[in-house]
Parts: structure tokens; C-alpha cells; sequence
């Protein structure tokens, strides 16, 4: 293999170039945009940095927040201290320094937009604005938006959510996460160096109602929209069943990240499985167990003994965690009820937002370690057998 052409310059596409041409490849990732801003918390949970320590050892601008406020409207709010704290990076500084890395180790940096991909007896022809690339191998890391209808995910409108924000002028130590009645998603402020980010993420509801349920909850909250800059993106939200057939790799070319939809469905988190796909990516391109032709094959593999069957899972809980009715109110207001009553509950929360525990295994640990009539019945609620159906996966 001669080759390797990254297509995307985000977590996933820098931290695939990286490892690649690290290795010696001769790597090229192409990007239209390269490091951008992007409406979304930016928060780098402690599994990220756990495994990858570059996420926190580095010189970019972060924030390191310990305390979390989780609201509802009827449970009102409850803080919880972090043990293991969220380093939240605006997006523009976190990619700058995943691409720095890529450039570092050798990979080629091209400021170029991607036009079409074909697929030739010798390789892959890749046209751009300015004429065409050559390579044997490509990674797809482009995005949410991916315009290369022959690789990665397929989405249909079911599977995406939609993130929205501003970038507000003011300074805050601490993370505020706001349930919403009839709503699937919510609303968060997190803090940045400099500035919070603001945003709402959801499915099943226009963009612009989205837009007004934030701006009326900035308003109760005294948070200003003056000077403050507005952003929207789109973020995969797979439905379980879309799981099962997510396209990820075929004959040359895996995905990653976004272009994979590898984002938490519940909560829309996506920069651990962005950087985690670009290293499981390019160890698959850097294997020698398969011919380049099949190494997609051990790609599928991996991503499925690692997350993808908890991603699924995540996907049948969410509609049960935003939308439905638990004892005539929300379940989000229960879960903060439960959590002022029971601190077990609340160590669990804790690790679902450090990454650390998954949706597999959350009804075995919750009753295992929760006492009382009342709680199991709610986790019955929220883990039954009618949220996953046997073989869906």
C-alpha cells in the first residue's frame, strides 16, 4: 500500500492521519474547512483522556469543570460533583491541535474540499475543486454531512438530531444540563475558556421551534444573547434498527466518526468515538493479517466488540428517557429525584458522564447497588426487555 487518503480533517480524520502516517504511510487528509468551530458542548470526557492522555497534555485552551447542575421541571435541580472532570475545549482550538499532531507525524495537510470518489481496478480517484488524488486506501471522515453517497452511513431523517447554540460572552465554572418536557434531547451550557457554549440538541422537532424553546429558557435564565454568536449543525442520532445496517467499510474504505454514525444517541456525545474509530481505523489499514481489499472486514469487527451494540442499545433507551411518562411526570425529573435520595444513583450518573459506564450493562449495576421498591420499578421502566428486541442487532 502506497497510499492513504483521509477525507475530513476533524477528531476522527487527524487522529486516523496521525496514527498512519506515524507508521510510515504516506498519508494525505483533505479538508475543506480544517480546524473549525462547531455547536456543541466540546467536552472531552475522562474515558477520552483516560485512554488517549494527549486530550488533556497538550497547550490548547480548555476548561476543566467539576461541578454539573442537572434541572427538570418538576424535580427542579440537583449539583453533583464531578470526580472526574469534563475538559471542555472549544472545537476551532481541539481540532487545530489533533491536525498539529497529524502534521507532525507526516501526514500531508491539504486545505481542499472533496468532490467525488470513484473506485478503479488500481485504487481510489478522488476529485477536488482543483483536479484529482490518487490513493490506495480511503478513510471517510467527513462528516454528518457526508456528500459521497457511495461510502459511510446512509441516514435517513429519523436517524440525525440537530444541535444548535450561541457562543455567549460570559464566564461560568460550571455545567448546566436542562431536561425539557415532550422533548428528545435537552439543553446545556457548558463552560469554555473564554465564553459559554449554549445549545440545544434534539430529534423529532424543526429547527426553529428548537431555537425558541432555547432562546426562551436564555431569557428565564439571564443568559444574554447580545454579542453572542449563533451556530447550528447536524449530529447522527441512529434509530436502533438503523443500527443493523449502518454502512461503516466496504472494499477499500472504512468511516469514521460522524460519517460512521458513531455518536451517543442519548446524549449526543461523539469526540471519544471520533478519536477512538480514527486509531481502530487505522490500525485496520495498517494490519497485515488481511489483503489491503479485505482489512474493512476487521474494521466492522472491531467497532462492534467495542461500542457499536451499547450505541444501539442507547438508541432504544432514548425514546423511553426523553418522551414517555413515569408515575404522571418526566423521567429525567424521577432520575434527579432519585439521585437526591439515593448517592448510588448518583455515582451512576457520575460515570455516564465520564464515559465510564455503558448502557449494557446499567440495569445490572443499578440493581445491584439501588435499594427500595421505588427505584426498581423505575429501571424496570427504563431497562425492560421491550427496549432492545432480541435479534435487532
Amino acid at each position: 500500500m502506497k497510499r492513504v487518503a483521509v477525507l475530513g480533517g476533524g477528531p476522527a480524520g487527524s487522529t486516523a492521519a496521525q496514527k498512519l502516517a506515524a507508521a510510515g504511510l504516506d498519508t494525505v487528509l483533505l479538508d475543506e474547512k480544517l480546524a473549525w468551530e462547531k455547536p456543541c458542548g466540546g467536552g472531552v470526557t475522562y474515558k477520552a483522556y483516560h485512554r488517549y492522555p494527549y486530550l488533556i497534555d497538550n497547550k490548547a485552551e480548555k476548561a476543566r469543570i467539576s461541578t454539573a447542575v442537572l434541572r427538570a421541571p418538576r424535580a427542579g435541580t440537583f449539583q453533583m460533583e464531578l470526580t472526574r472532570p469534563l475538559s471542555i475545549y472549544p472545537r476551532l482550538h481541539l481540532n487545530q491541535m489533533l491536525l498539529d499532531r497529524a502534521a507532525e507525524a507526516g501526514a500531508q495537510i491539504e486545505k481542499e474540499r472533496v468532490t467525488g470518489l470513484e473506485r478503479g481496478t488500481a485504487g481510489w480517484r478522488i476529485r477536488t475543486r482543483h483536479g484529482t488524488i490518487d490513493a490506495d486506501y480511503c478513510v471517510v471522515a467527513t462528516g454528518a454531512r457526508n456528500s459521497l453517497r457511495n461510502v459511510g452511513t446512509e441516514y435517513s431523517a429519523a436517524d440525525t438530531m440537530y444541535a444548535l447554540g450561541y457562543y455567549v460572552p460570559v464566564k461560568r465554572r460550571h455545567i448546566d444540563i436542562q431536561f425539557l418536557p415532550n422533548f428528545e434531547g435537552y439543553i446545556w451550557v457548558f463552560p469554555r475558556p473564554d465564553h459559554l457554549s449554549v445549545g440545544i440538541c434534539g430529534k423529532g422537532e424543526p429547527a426553529g421551534r428548537m431555537r425558541l424553546r432555547l432562546e426562551k429558557w436564555m431569557e428565564e435564565q439571564e443568559i444574554p444573547k447580545r454579542d453572542s454568536i449563533f451556530y447550528g449543525h447536524m449530529i447522527p442520532a441512529l434509530e436502533r434498527p438503523s443500527f443493523a445496517r449502518n454502512r461503516v467499510s466496504g472494499e477499500g474504505w472504512v468511516a469514521v466518526g460522524d460519517a460512521a454514525g458513531l455518536v451517543d444517541p442519548m446524549t449526543g456525545e461523539g469526540i471519544y468515538y471520533a478519536i477512538r474509530s480514527g486509531d481502530l481505523a487505522a490500525q485496520t489499514v495498517l494490519s497485515e493479517t488481511l489483503a489491503p481489499a479485505e482489512r474493512h472486514r476487521l474494521y466492522s469487527s472491531a467497532l462492534r466488540r467495542e461500542f457499536l451494540e451499547d450505541l444501539a442499545f442507547g438508541a432504544g433507551l432514548a425514546k423511553r428517557f426523553f418522551v414517555q411518562q413515569f408515575m404522571f411526570t418526566t423521567v429525567p425529573d424521577r432520575m434527579i429525584q432519585f439521585m437526591r435520595r439515593s448517592p448510588s444513583m448518583a455515582l451512576v450518573v457520575q460515570d455516564l458522564f465520564a464515559g465510564t459506564q455503558n448502557y449494557l450493562d446499567l440495569k445490572k449495576r443499578l440493581m445491584g447497588s439501588l435499594n427500595g421498591t421505588m427505584i426498581e420499578v423505575f429501571m424496570g421502566f427504563m431497562l425492560s426487555n421491550r427496549v432492545v428486541k432480541e435479534g435487532e442487532l
